[in-house]
Formats: structure tokens, sequence, C-alpha cells
């Protein structure tokens, strides 16, 4: 016999999607429900199974993908498949929420968000939406409708019946300390020079190749500055073309360093330990997705913040509006992310540190550190109660 779930938490195929979903099922946990009645339904497709092993709760992954925005030809072609993708994916998701019988569905967006979520409309379980976008996805403005509550990152966020809780972020994040000691030794944990201003850039797991561009270009006209460090994380994708030749003594793991006695750069594929880097940038350089700006604020850091151009809804854009109100960050367009745009951007901060300690309280007064109890009080609170189970 299948064992009843509390909670199936549903969507996934992106770090965005799933983190937050993981954060607060953890929580969950904390405020006592077992990990084995804490269901993960996500996507086929992308890391979710890789990241979901190995962490005790049970999941079904779906199969199918998002569509495409585009009229071209070959996007017309891959959305006809992923519409019938989509049509297993509702059979299947209707199959999983009337086999757990959960108390209460959780959306955290995505397209493998859609099948459970509407199975959960259709067998009368209730909906909560968890939305860590300024601007919420299309999955999330179609379901919020029928949702009993929404749990939002940020306030003004457009949804029925939303909730403020902050955006959930990883404990490692939410732990960030940046004092002068703090900052010391993350410096030297990542191989940094521990008393120059530092800037670390860097456009998720596979890059982005405006701001890998830009980083470059930004290295040759800091060449002569000895007092400063710039820490290049350029992602998988576009190592091979900007990885460096490491001498001899060089660092593991493929990184590199510039030849320069002067500016000191290291240039890396990835870094997974992100709590360091938060610690020991003075700035960062980056895209504005609702994760990357979440912890942001949670680690109180100032931030250059370049938004992806072409994003759904130009939620990048919106993302970054939220801290650049406050004075956390500093908004800079894509085409203008070059050299020559983030010199005299960061040249203007690093001189002022006041100015970057008022940004990096700014930042932190936006972060929301208890966000992941937050989102799991309104899963509770909107959760049917024992003798209220759907007839199957």
């Amino acid at each position: 016999m299948t064992r009843v779930r509390f909670a199936l938490m549903a969507g996934g195929g992106t770090a965005g999607h799933l983190q937050p979903a993981l954060a607060i099922a953890e929580a969950l946990v904390d405020a006592g429900h077992e990990r084995a009645s804490i269901e993960f339904v996500g996507s086929g497709r992308g890391q979710d199974r890789a990241t979901l092993e190995g962490r005790g709760f049970p999941f079904t992954l779906l199969p199918g993908r998002g569509i495409v925005r585009s009229l071209r030809p070959r996007a017309l072609g891959g959305n006809a498949v992923a519409l019938a993708g989509l049509g297993v994916a509702a059979a299947r998701g209707l199959g999983v929420v009337a086999r757990a019988r959960p108390r209460v569905v959780v959306s955290v967006g995505g397209y493998a968000s859609l099948a459970a979520s509407l199975a959960a409309v259709l067998l009368r379980v209730p909906l909560v939406l968890v939305s860590i976008d300024a601007v919420p996805g299309a999955a999330n403005r179609f379901l919020g409708r029928f949702a009993r509550a929404s749990a939002v990152g940020w306030e003004g966020t457009p949804l029925p019946r939303a909730v403020v809780t902050g955006t959930p972020v990883r404990r490692e994040i939410a732990s960030v300390r940046r004092s002068l000691e703090d900052r010391r030794a993350a410096r030297a944990l990542l191989g940094l020079p521990e008393d120059r201003h530092t800037v670390a850039v860097f456009g998720g797991s596979l890059g982005a190749r405006r701001l890998n561009r830009a980083a470059v270009e930004l290295v040759d006209r800091w060449q002569g500055r000895g007092d400063r460090s710039i820490l290049h994380i350029v992602g998988r994708r576009d190592w091979s073309e900007y990885a460096p030749s490491v001498p001899d003594g060089g660092p593991a793991g493929g990184a590199g360093r510039s030849p320069s006695a002067d500016l000191f750069v290291s240039r890396v594929p990835w870094e997974d330990r992100m709590g360091a880097v938060y610690t020991a940038a003075d700035m960062v350089v980056c895209r504005a997705g609702a994760m990357t700006v979440a912890e942001l604020a949670a680690a109180g850091v100032p931030s250059v913040l370049v938004p992806l151009p072409g994003a759904p809804d130009d939620h990048q854009t919106a993302n970054a509006r939220v801290l650049e109100r406050a004075g956390a960050a500093i908004l800079l367009p894509d085409a203008d992310c070059d050299a020559s745009g983030l010199a005299v951007t960061l040249d203007r901060m690093l001189v002022d540190p006041s100015g970057l300690d008022a940004m990096g309280r700014a930042a932190s007064a936006l972060g929301r550190p208890d966000a992941a109890a937050a989102g799991a009080r309104v899963v509770e609170a909107n959760a049917r109660t024992e003798g209220r189970r759907s007839r199957r």
C-alpha cells in the first residue's frame, strides 16, 4: 500500500525552481514532518535526479520539456513535441497525485509543476504556489486563480492571496557573515589575496557569454592595478574558450591566474563554495535570476546586475529593480556590459568604502533568513486536515 504523503513539491528543471522547494521541504522536516511524507514531482530533464538522490525524499520525474517562446520553424516543431510530452506528463501527474493522496501540493514553477498542480485542482487537493521572481512565470499566473495561497519572494508580486515569505536560500548562503576577518578568511580559502578589493564575475553554472567577454576585457583594462583582484567564474559551457594556461604549481581543478604581477586574476570553470565567494567579494557582477538576487540579499553583497535580455516577461530586470530601488545594486543593461561600462561603475564604487557598506546593509535589509520556515508555515496553514482526504 502506498504511503500517504503530507506534501507533493511540484516543479523543477532548474536550480531556481528546485532549490526553494528543497529549502521548504527541509523546513517542513524541521517542523516535524517525516521525509518520507514529502514527495518531489520534478523534471526528467536537467539535474533534478542528481540533486534529489541521496536526500531521503521520494521523487517522481516527469517526461517532457517546457515551451519555447518563438515563432521560428525549429521552435514550432520543438513546441509540438513539447506539447505532446506535456500531455503525457499531465496524465502521469494526475496518477501521482491520485496515488499519493497528499494533504497539499506545492507548485514551485516550471513545466513539471503544471501537471501535478492541474491534478491537484481536479482532485480538489489544496494548492500552494511558491513564486520567487518579482514577475511570476506563466504557469504560476495561470495557477494563481486556483491556489489557496501564494508564497512570494518580494512585495508587490502580482498573484492572488500572496503572502510575502522571502525566497528560501541554501543554509550555506543564509549563514554568510562579511566581517573583515570573515572576508580575509574566505579570500584565503579561494586562493585570493587577502588585502585587495575583490570583484567576482559569474553567470550561472553554464556561464554568460556577455559577462565572460566583459570580464576578460576588464582584465586588460585593469592590468596595472596591484590593489585589485578578479574572481572570474566562467561556467562550464564556455570554459574551453576562456581557460587560461595553468603554470606549474598553479591551483588545482583547472583554475588559472593572469601572468600580470599587478592585477590578480583567478579564472575557474565553476565554484561550489558560493558562500565563500559572497563573503570574499567587495562587489559581484552577475545576471539577475531570482535565486541569485535572493542570495545577494541574504548574504548582504553589493552587486552590479546585468539582466538577461529576452528573459520571459523581462523578469530579470524586475528582479534587479527590487535591489536597485533599495540602493543595494546597480542595474547595468546587457548592451552596456563591456569593459568600459563595468570599469566606470566598479571604479566609482570600489573607492567608496562607505558606499559599499551602505549597499551591503541595504541588501541585507531585503534578505529574509527565515524564508524557508515562513514558506513551510504557509504550506502547513493551507494543507487539509487529516480527516479530509479526496475520494479515490
